[in-house]
């Protein structure tokens, strides 16, 4: 399911091949870990475990350093796994994928609704980014692919207008899932982050106590800038989700740890490829075992 993470995966053990804990051991597993995103307190919760168990035992074979930063992790996620399951309690469910540019989140949102379908489920896909004609095109050839329902429009639309048209459509033909596909977004642009807040609004406007879910999809290769960003969008809108992409491939798979003790935001999933089925429920185990398999 998830890969191993470049680097990271044999770098620990062969740290402490001398069975020793000095200074230099030490510094370099921090150095290991703060290239690894996992920020400053989960560094140091580690540091800290790893130098209190060998001051006992005087054995690094004994205390075993990855399991304690196994522990120290697995305790920071507990609670991120948010499992995906039909049916849902109302239909439709609203999913509103949000995130900036080039994080994956048109290809996510096929690949969601794939995921949909696999589950017996029937999906509406919304082509909200309607500044962007290429991404336009993009979820369309993918909604005709994988053979999935899509509301859009042209260039330039009106995305709030598209996006409750689709919230019609969704209701008229009792579907499980509606997903929004909103256009990429600077958290630093206020006039895009206005025009999402717009969408909300415009959706809620019929109907004051609609559920609407708005779920980041956060590129996991950046690094520490997803802490950021994570947390500027959660100032406009209340996130309740988050989808990890481009974890196939990155050393600083840390981060995914960092964005949730930072906001506690439930994780779905995480991507792995380009192809349909590489979205995968998240699971802090797997999490784990991919950081610390051997490549």
């Amino acid at each position: 399911m998830l890969g191993a993470f470049k680097t990271f995966a044999n770098s620990v053990n062969a740290i402490f091949k001398s069975n020793q804990l000095d200074e230099a051991s030490i510094e370099e597993l921090e150095a290991l870990l703060y290239t690894s995103d996992f920020g400053t307190e989960v560094v140091e919760l580690i540091i800290q475990e790893i130098k209190e168990r060998y001051s006992k035992s005087k054995s690094i074979e004994a205390i075993h350093p990855e399991s304690i930063a196994r522990e120290v992790i697995a305790e920071k996620l507990k609670g991120s796994e948010a499992p995906f399951k039909l049916p849902f309690q109302d239909k439709p469910k609203i999913v509103i994928l949000i995130g900036v540019n080039g994080a994956g989140k048109t290809t996510t949102a096929a690949k969601l609704a794939h995921k949909v379908k696999e589950l017996g489920g029937s999906v509406l896909l919304s082509a909200c980014d309607t500044f962007r004609a290429a991404a336009n095109e993009q979820i369309k050839s993918w909604a005709e692919s994988l053979n999935i329902e899509i509301i859009s429009s042209h260039h330039g639309a009106d995305s709030a207008a598209v996006a409750y048209d689709s919230l019609l459509a969704a209701k008229n033909r009792n579907h499980d899932l509606l997903i929004i596909d909103t256009a990429g977004r600077l958290h630093t642009k206020k006039n895009l982050m206005h025009e999402l807040e717009k969408l909300n609004r415009v959706l809620k406007k019929q109907e004051p106590n609609l559920e609407l879910d708005h779920w980041l999809v956060i590129d996991g290769s950046i690094g520490s800038n997803s802490i950021d960003q994570a947390k500027a969008f959660h100032s406009v809108v209340p996130l309740n989700g988050l989808i990890v992409t481009k974890l196939d491939g990155t050393s600083r798979g840390g981060s995914l740890v960092g964005i949730y003790d930072a906001l506690k935001i439930p994780i779905y999933f995480v991507g792995t490829g380009e192809k349909p089925e590489d979205l995968h429920s998240f699971s802090i185990h797997q999490y784990i075992d991919a950081l610390f398999k051997n490549s």
